[in-house]
């Protein structure tokens, strides 16, 4: 599908199966692409009844990008605003669902992409069948950290920024750090990703960018305890960068969200573990209907 003007940003969509099928929106995270959920996810989505729609973020894939580069840290503590907010990023998803013709859709977000889908739940909830959010968090004040390894994985910058092998090396090497240690993706899938995405679009900019609108977020804690829509929180129990205690406190604070653990699972979807995703995410929207 080309690319459509959404809330005046150019957005990439991808729309597959039937139009009269209830429809699963998926939001990815930080840097990532719409390319990299696994074949096997959507697949079974279709399989199971869905019409699936995936989306390139603003700043990322063949999406719009932005412009400036943030100082995280002015963003941080206030001193600068970001260049956009999660807010805006969820204009763009129920948009996506516009421009489409959708009035309502079962939307699931992972990490960064949870973030966001948790503003659709408390800003939109007319555009909610559900909710998924997935290894994400409330962002409220005193939960655990990422784990000192994880979270220099994120911050480290590859040796040559400018040299395709030198980048997809980097990323190879950070995503194993944050992998699910039970679901390891084969070193030929983990670096299929990487290449794919890198030739697709490569923009470090833009995931400053992004980054910069999750930091502003701050807390949703009391605005999650608005959401009214059936909420599903899906988390790693050995996410290394987002604890599951984040994932369990965005459930306590939704009225009635039902919470499910993933033992073995880390900070990643892949061929291995996308069947039990699946799985939850077509259980929720069953439930849901």
């Amino acid at each position: 599908m080309p690319v459509r003007n959404v809330n005046g940003i150019r957005i990439e969509i991808e729309d597959a199966g039937p139009r009269q099928a209830p429809v699963v929106l998926l939001v990815r995270g930080l840097a990532s692409q719409l390319i990299h959920w696994p074949d096997a996810l959507i697949q079974i989505l279709l399989e199971s009844g869905f019409r699936v729609v995936r989306f390139d973020n603003r700043d990322a894939g063949l999406s719009q990008k932005l412009e400036g580069v943030p100082d995280l840290a002015d963003v941080a503590t206030g001193r600068r605003a970001p260049p956009y907010t999660l807010a805006e990023m969820a204009l763009d998803t129920v948009g996506v669902l516009g421009v489409l013709g959708i009035d309502r859709a079962h939307v699931a977000g992972i990490s960064l992409g949870g973030m966001v889908a948790q503003h659709v739940a408390f800003s939109h909830p007319d555009r909610c069948l559900s909710v998924a959010s997935i290894m994400s968090t409330s962002g409220a004040p005193g939960l655990p950290p990422a784990t000192p390894e994880a979270m220099d994985a994120l911050t480290s910058q590859p040796a040559d920024p400018t040299d395709r092998e030198c980048v997809i090396l980097h990323n190879m090497r950070t995503q194993q750090v944050i992998e699910s240690p039970a679901y390891p993706p084969s070193q030929e899938e983990l670096r299929h990703y990487f290449e794919r995405g890198y030739d697709r679009c490569y923009c470090p900019e833009g995931s400053l960018r992004q980054m910069a609108a999750a930091i502003a977020d701050g807390s949703r804690a009391e605005r999650l305890a608005e959401v009214r829509v059936p909420m599903l929180v899906l988390h790693g129990a050995a996410d290394p960068l987002i604890h599951p205690a984040c994932g369990e406190d965005t459930a306590r604070r939704v009225p009635g969200a039902k919470l499910e653990i993933v033992v073995g699972m880390g900070h990643d979807v892949t061929t291995a573990n996308a069947p039990i995703v699946a799985r939850h995410l077509i259980q929720h929207a069953r439930s849901a209907a």
